[in-house]
């Protein structure tokens, strides 16, 4: 075994001044023989109070046992999860985006501490995926990623549904457009079994993106959690992880400024999560790579959006294994000269030798991927709005199904619980932008996801005669005339804080314009009268939070 595979565990197994940490890899079961072995650490971010990671750790063990067939050492460590879907709508959402560093920071610190000579990632959730991005980008030893699968959909009365069907209930609810029975119905049936939500939302965004990247193995995003092609990438991937070790090739060697390109474009052909956005950006950091709004935005200007998934489509991420999988929509965009086919991935091959033998995509008998010539929209659908309420940026979620501009009067929400009580009083009307400021990473703090009062507009019917604006998030599930992400956020006194009921707001996807129609003059007396609002939280991980975060215009990093 050459000793360029375990160069770094050998500190604890070779190097004579350890002894004790060689007693205690004896003590676990290692032989005299796997002291010569290289050590892969196997991150997995199972626990069972999530559908998304209820069945990782199952998988993991399937990732161990391809790791011994290659010669290998496998060590499986645990990491945090929280469950987006389970928070959305309630103070839980505080500590989903924090995860994501605390993910981060924790498989950092296992596989530095532990000598580890490679790591694979195990991830299902929303912020399992950036973390372990961001570690991996930090560690840049021979790494991977293994997703864990979309959910396939649930059924109630003959309709398909997911968990954004549970939260569109609510608004049905609201507007008196559902039974109790059917309430109930939907959401017993909304969630079958193990799987990230079903539609192209942040986790399957995320997934697809990092496959697009070269950080998985080919159609790791496309098998659903259930389906066998599942189990048998998790034993796979042993032996690509012993490729990798021999070939030396490191995070940082795949994780270049091309690779989020490529990633960043996959995620605006599907019609992905705004909160691709904000991990690319703390992800292309921990890369450091140089990668902005603006480069998002110059993405999203040259590709269009071409997949009829949810959450303003019709279909699920499980119907994408009928058509071949990601594979055959990364080889149409490579074709097409959308995508950097010389990127190395963690084959050892280039995208372009990964797809060469993918069949092409066809047309004539799915209408899940359109074609070039017939896109849903002929850009992006997020756009990069600036404006004197968001001097820093924005993000808009526009399919182009809404619009693309919308003007009219502010309701304004001093927390996501004012729009779900406005609502429920029926006092959000047709024509007005729902503000909902005080949501942002520090004044939130953690960003929340904004999906319930979204999906609730929807569910009310006015989805298309209202749009939304806030300094927090919105959930990959969100659909309707949205923008989240307005910098500077209202904590730190950002034009968001200043806005009142009545006042005039036009959001233009098309000037990428966010505009507040207030005089210069007011704006400058209504400032001098505003005052910060003291965060609540004065100890434990929001504090920490609030104390290091960055605007979301940077990717709400820590570490700056």
């Amino acid at each position: 075994m050459s000793q360029n595979l375990n160069k770094f565990s050998r500190t604890l197994t070779q190097e004579i001044t350890n002894p004790a940490a060689k007693a205690m890899l004896y003590g676990i079961g290692l032989s005299s023989d796997d002291m010569q072995k290289p050590q892969i650490g196997i991150a997995s971010t199972g626990y069972e109070g999530n559908t998304c990671n209820m069945h990782l750790n199952g998988l993991s063990v399937h990732v161990k046992k391809g790791i011994q067939a290659n010669d290998m050492v496998g060590l499986i460590f645990h990491t945090i999860g929280v469950s987006d879907g389970m928070t959305n709508g309630n103070n839980g959402m505080k500590y989903s985006l924090p995860s994501r560093d605390l993910i981060a920071d924790s498989i950092e610190d296992v596989v530095s501490a532990q000598w580890y000579d490679g790591v694979i990632a195990v991830v299902g959730c929303d912020k399992n995926m950036p973390g372990a991005m961001i570690a991996i980008a930090r560690l840049n030893r021979p790494a991977m990623l293994v997703y864990g699968g979309t959910i396939r959909s649930g059924e109630y009365k003959g309709q398909k549904l997911d968990i954004v069907s549970a939260f569109e209930a609510l608004g049905k609810k609201f507007a008196g457009n559902i039974s109790d029975e059917d309430y109930e119905g939907v959401i017993k049936n909304a969630i079958p079994g193990a799987g990230a939500c079903g539609g192209m939302y942040t986790a399957n965004t995320m997934a697809s993106s990092m496959e697009a990247m070269g950080l998985t193995l080919p159609n790791s995003s496309s098998y659903p959690a259930t389906h066998e092609g599942k189990t048998a990438e998790c034993i796979a991937i042993g032996a690509a992880m012993k490729n990798m070790l021999e070939l030396n090739i490191l995070p940082k060697d795949i994780m270049t400024r091309k690779a989020f390109e490529n990633a960043v474009t996959v995620v605006m052909a599907l019609g992905g999560s705004t909160n691709a956005v904000l991990h690319y950006l703390a992800i292309a950091h921990a890369a450091d790579v140089d990668f902005t709004l603006d480069d998002i935005q110059v993405i999203s200007d040259r590709v269009p959006f071409l997949a009829d998934l949810k959450p303003s489509g019709k279909y699920y991420m499980e119907d994408m294994l009928s058509i071949g999988g990601l594979p055959t929509l990364l080889k149409y965009l490579l074709n097409n000269n959308l995508l950097h086919g010389d990127c190395m991935t963690i084959t050892g091959k280039t995208l372009a030798e990964n797809l060469a033998d993918v069949p092409d995509l066809e047309f004539e008998n799915q209408k899940i991927i359109r074609p070039l010539s017939n896109p849903i929209k002929s850009s992006g659908h997020l756009q990069i709005l600036y404006g004197n309420l968001a001097t820093e940026g924005a993000v808009a979620k526009i399919t182009g199904k809404e619009g693309e501009k919308f003007e009219g009067t502010a309701k304004v929400c001093e927390c996501e619980e004012d729009a779900i009580e406005f609502l429920s009083k029926g006092e959000i009307k047709p024509g007005q932008v729902v503000v909902i400021r005080n949501e942002g990473p520090k004044g939130g703090p953690g960003m929340p996801e904004m999906l319930k009062p979204t999906s609730a507009v929807m569910g009310a019917g006015l989805g298309n005669s209202v749009a939304m604006i806030t300094d927090g998030r919105f959930s990959g599930g969100t659909h309707g005339f949205v923008v989240g992400h307005v910098t500077p956020e209202a904590f730190e006194g950002g034009t968001i804080a200043l806005v009142k009921d009545g006042d005039k707001i036009t959001i233009d996807a098309v000037t990428k314009s966010l505009t507040l129609h207030v005089s210069d003059d007011e704006l400058a007396i209504r400032r001098a009268q505003w005052k910060q609002i003291p965060s609540p939280f004065t100890k434990g991980i929001l504090r920490k939070y609030v104390k290091n975060v960055s605007s979301a215009s940077k990717g709400c990093v820590t570490d700056l």
